[in-house]
């Protein structure tokens, strides 16, 4: 406000007050309040007036921005890091870390918490969980600063001849399932380095040396990529690396460990590391090996190169920590069923984990979209080319599944019914194409959607499955079957054979490396089925391979087994919904038959046509309601505290996908799914 005005204000506002107690002074008592009252109205709305008009001359700034941590350079930082990581405290799930720093001179130093997670495509490291951070230099503690606008990024101020740092602090892996995912029981742990450790700013982090040592529970053993120094008692020491090479080397360790080599006569290691809840978990037969064996040599055979000096299988055989699918260049990081071996016959759902995994150690890993790859774990990640990264590994991971064995013809076949099937259906597609649902990491953290079927999620997975599927087929039936995505693979992926130097690719070598198979006009039918909308998924990669999609009433062994794993009823393609257990609604598809009931996930089925609900009652009448005259199905749903019926004007019985296969057209997709000699 202006000094004229705050003059002509405090005047007028004073002259009106005496005024008005000079007129209640003359009159009778009994008026008195009247006089009073009127005295602060009028100044409050005097106030009011002329203070609101007064505000809009005012227009707020902002505040000054803090001073930005160093810009990453690429030049060799000048002194090792050294990271020891205590995970011995089984019982409260504790990991006590210390970390020393090099530095070069005094003044202000800042150091990063890593912020995007490589594999997850996303912001969502667990600083939170990082706790107790005490800095010390030159035996003095140090106070530190978090950054107020970035809040991953912390600053000290370095006292003269102080040449190191030294940081204590804990990391409290979750003990309970609504903190996160496990980390820690009492016969094993997964130590994530990307969670343990901090950095120094303005360097890339390929010049960051770091030399880490972790100490374990006594008898314990363990896998990671990371090659060992030394071992004193119950500390390992690893050979020092990169920093960002730390970050890529995960290890699991438990009580109960076994490794088996699965290419002993190879040039460079590839192992299978194993952890489990019970010893007898890890027994496996000649055959199961082999599979994983046959693994290793159809990747070869199909990349023609590999990309590492060594390649660890982690997997954990557990129910207890954990899950997790995560991929590394020279190491995968999985949890799979505990029975994997013993109950192999019942544990096929979800096998191409691996073959997925281990894909990405050249698709992802070497290489990776040039708008993917960032100098450090603090510099956003754009996530564009998710369907080449994410996609074609789907893809790659199904047939390897096949070709190795991992999965049976029959049980890929189905399998790649059931994705059809669900991007064939799903209503999110009209007006959200795949490119978006590349940025879904980001902007919804791999948190659960209400709507999933219209919301649309990481669809660039299984729907990037079907468009190189499409595109595989496409190049078999214009050469006649002599060339194949297969050599597409050789040639983007087989580059620099024995490098796991990281080599970016963008859109348009996508398009030339697939015109140096055969010419086509690639970048309209990517552009098509990844930039553009459609009511229906691009299924023509079936229809050139030899089969189509259809429904019947029997569900095939695969979604059984589903199901099953799942502890669900599947009903997607019928009612249009999928039951939980205790008959809690998991998910409604958008548009389907329960969603204009008005169902909605989290709702409890209570009865179904006046009996008490199971799975079983449920599919019986939705039959019961595809017959002449059958009644419709009739649920009582309790939502919260509140019962309502609802009817589903549904009458097309049960219906579950299958491939069938089409007469007078070449099984295109029986030789994709087939060994290669």
């Amino acid at each position: 406000m202006s000094p004229t005005n705050a003059d002509h204000l405090d005047k007028w506002e004073i002259r009106g007050e005496v005024s008005l107690v000079f007129a209640a002074e003359a009159r009778p008592r009994a008026t008195l309040g009247i006089f009073v009252k009127a005295l602060f109205f009028s100044v409050s709305v005097l106030s009011l007036v002329c203070g609101g008009a007064i505000a809009q001359d005012r227009k707020p700034m902002p505040a000054p921005a803090n001073a930005p941590a160093p810009a990453p350079q690429d030049i060799a930082y000048p002194g090792t890091l050294k990271l020891w990581v205590d995970t011995t405290d089984l019982e409260r799930k504790i990991f006590t870390v210390r970390e020393t720093m090099p530095v070069a001179k005094a003044g202000t130093f800042s150091f990063h918490y890593p912020q995007w997670v490589p594999g997850g495509h996303s912001p969502r490291n667990d600083l939170d969980k990082m706790a107790g951070l005490v800095v010390t230099g030159g035996g003095k503690r140090l106070p530190w600063l978090r950054d107020s606008a970035d809040v991953f990024t912390f600053h000290v101020q370095v006292p003269e001849g102080v040449s190191e740092l030294e940081l204590n602090y804990q990391f409290l892996t979750p003990v309970k399932a609504d903190v996160g995912r496990t980390l820690v029981t009492p016969d094993m742990l997964n130590v994530q380095f990307l969670q343990l450790g901090f950095y120094p700013a303005g360097y890339y982090t390929r010049g960051i040396p770091i030399e880490a040592s972790v100490k374990l529970p006594e008898g314990w053993g363990f896998g990671t990529a990371l090659e060992k120094a030394k071992t004193d008692g119950q500390w390992t020491t690893f050979k020092t690396v990169p920093f960002e090479t730390l970050v890529d080397s995960p290890m699991f360790a438990g009580r109960y460990f076994k490794q088996v080599e699965l290419d002993p006569t190879g040039k460079v290691p590839v192992r299978l590391n194993m952890v489990a809840d019970k010893p007898e978990y890890l027994e496996m037969k000649p055959e199961h090996l082999q599979a994983h064996k046959d693994l290793v040599q159809q990747a070869y055979k199909l990349y023609g190169s590999h990309h590492y000096d060594r390649y660890e299988f982690l997997v954990a055989l557990s129910d207890q920590i954990g899950g997790i699918g995560l991929e590394h260049h020279r190491s995968s990081e999985n949890r799979v069923a505990p029975k994997y071996f013993t109950e192999w016959d019942k544990t096929y759902v979800g096998r191409d984990l691996l073959p997925h995994e281990f894909t990405h150690s050249w698709n992802g890993k070497f290489r990776r979209g040039a708008d993917l790859w960032t100098p450090t774990f603090n510099t956003p990640m754009r996530d564009s080319l998710m369907w080449v990264y994410e996609g074609q590994t789907q893809y790659w991971g199904t047939m390897l599944s096949a070709r190795s064995g991992l999965l049976t013809k029959q049980q890929t076949l189905d399998s790649l019914a059931m994705t059809a099937a669900l991007y064939d259906t799903r209503a999110g597609r009209t007006w959200r194409n795949v490119l978006d649902t590349t940025n879904d990491p980001i902007i919804a953290n791999r948190k659960p959607a209400s709507w999933t079927s219209w919301q649309r999620s990481e669809d660039y997975y299984s729907e990037g499955l079907l468009i190189w599927l499409d595109a595989d087929t496409l190049i078999r039936e214009k050469t006649g079957g002599k060339k194949s995505l297969d050599d597409f693979a050789k040639a983007f992926f087989g580059q620099e054979d024995g490098s796991y130097v990281p080599l970016p690719y963008d859109f348009d070598e996508v398009v030339r490396t697939l015109n140096g198979v055969v010419e086509h006009d690639w970048t309209s039918f990517l552009k098509t089925r990844v930039e553009g909308l459609s009511e229906r998924a691009p299924l023509d990669g079936f229809t050139r391979g030899g089969y189509k999609l259809v429904y019947t009433a029997t569900p095939t062994e695969f979604w059984k087994s589903g199901e099953t794993r799942g502890k669900t009823t599947n009903l997607s393609y019928s009612l249009g919904f999928t039951v939980a257990a205790a008959g809690v609604l998991a998910g409604v598809n958008w548009d389907s038959p329960a969603f204009k009931a008005g169902l909605t996930a989290g709702e409890t089925i209570v009865a179904v046509n006046g009996e008490t609900y199971d799975g079983d009652k449920l599919k019986e009448a939705i039959t019961a309601a595809s017959k002449k005259d059958g009644p419709l199905v009739e649920l009582l749903i309790k939502d919260g505290d509140r019962y309502r019926m609802v009817k589903i004007d549904y009458r097309d019985g049960l219906r579950y996908p299958r491939l069938e296969r089409v007469a007078n057209v070449p099984a295109r997709l029986d030789d994709i799914l087939a060994p290669r000699k």
